[in-house]
């Protein structure tokens, strides 16, 4: 008599989603943290909770479509501060309408249905969260028991790690760096409504505030446009671009200070700038800090837009 073939069970992979203002990306991600499919899409985050939760369903069916496997879990970053205990919004800007109080945790295994099994777990956590255990598992911090990643970008937002845990506060919001008070930064409002905070003037919305409030060309639409004429030699733009630039390197001093952390990795849009923002922000960090303190790594993140969406991953794996 034949033998029966042997069927090899499905390979177990989890799905990872970083919710972004504009754009809702993700992944399949096995054990290991490779990124086997990948997609994206419009985040509708002005529609409500349920668009955006069906954006997420939506790219899940996509991902699994033909694909052997068994989604084992969730693992997702989202921007506003969360709950990670239960999987809900705290608090959010005004990007995401309805945001706060929203369980997506519960919403995501509904809507996801019988893609996902009842015992399956989903985590939720802040992006900048997610994107730094991604960087702390496989980029610029792998390897260190401390790192503060911040992530300096159309806003400012930071993830801390200490003895290789996410250290999430008493009231979710531990390594805001966003909302520290930040000399040179007073004659500008924050997105949370007060003045001199470091998202004010050190995020790209924050150093076009500060271009305008200069007395720079009004025709230069956002920060992009100040890069650009920065590199032409506008020097009111250079001056923006450098006093943004030395704003985040006097917060970064002060973080360093009270978390001492091994490494701090700064990733994000505004820091691809180049030297005319990283040299300004090195000076100030180094003219702030204490002697211990100087020699600090302050390094480039290396995984990009991956970063959030392996972190996401290793969020779930680790709950499996």
């Amino acid at each position: 008599m034949a033998a029966r073939p042997v069927h090899a069970p499905p390979r177990e992979v989890v799905l990872a989603v970083d919710i972004g203002g504009t754009k809702t990306a993700a992944a399949l991600v096995d054990r290991d943290g490779a990124l086997l499919r990948t997609e994206t899409a419009p985040t509708r985050a002005a529609e409500g909770p349920v668009a955006v939760v069906s954006t997420v369903a939506g790219l899940a069916r996509r991902l699994l479509a033909g694909m052997p496997v068994l989604l084992a879990g969730v693992g997702i970053g989202t921007a506003g501060v969360v709950n990670v205990s239960t999987g809900t919004i705290v608090s959010a800007t005004d990007t995401f309408a309805d945001w706060p109080g929203t369980p997506v945790a519960q919403l995501v295994r509904e809507a996801l249905g019988d893609l996902l099994a009842p015992d399956a777990p989903v985590v939720v956590q802040n992006d900048v969260d997610a994107h730094a255990e991604g960087e702390h598992r496989h980029g610029a911090a792998a390897g260190a028991a401390s790192v503060l990643v911040v992530a300096v970008g159309t806003g400012v937002g930071a993830g801390l790690i200490l003895d290789g845990n996410a250290v999430r506060g008493a009231h979710h919001v531990a390594g805001e760096i966003a909302h520290l008070p930040t000399p040179g930064a007073e004659h500008l409002r924050c997105p949370c409504g007060r003045r001199g905070h470091l998202e004010a003037i050190g995020s790209g919305i924050g150093l076009h505030a500060h271009f305008r409030w200069l007395g720079g060309d009004p025709l230069i639409a956002d920060a992009r446009g100040v890069a650009a004429a920065a590199a032409d030699g506008d020097p009111i733009a250079q001056r923006a671009v450098s006093e943004s630039a030395a704003a985040v390197g006097r917060a970064l001093a002060g973080a360093a200070t009270i978390l001492d952390p091994e490494r701090i990795v700064i990733t994000g849009g505004v820091p691809k700038i180049g030297d005319a923002w990283w040299k300004p922000m090195q000076r100030a960090f180094v003219a702030d800090a204490i002697d211990a303190l100087q020699s600090t790594p302050i390094l480039p993140g290396v995984l990009g837009d991956d970063a959030p969406l392996r972190g996401a991953a290793a969020s779930a794996w680790r709950a499996i």
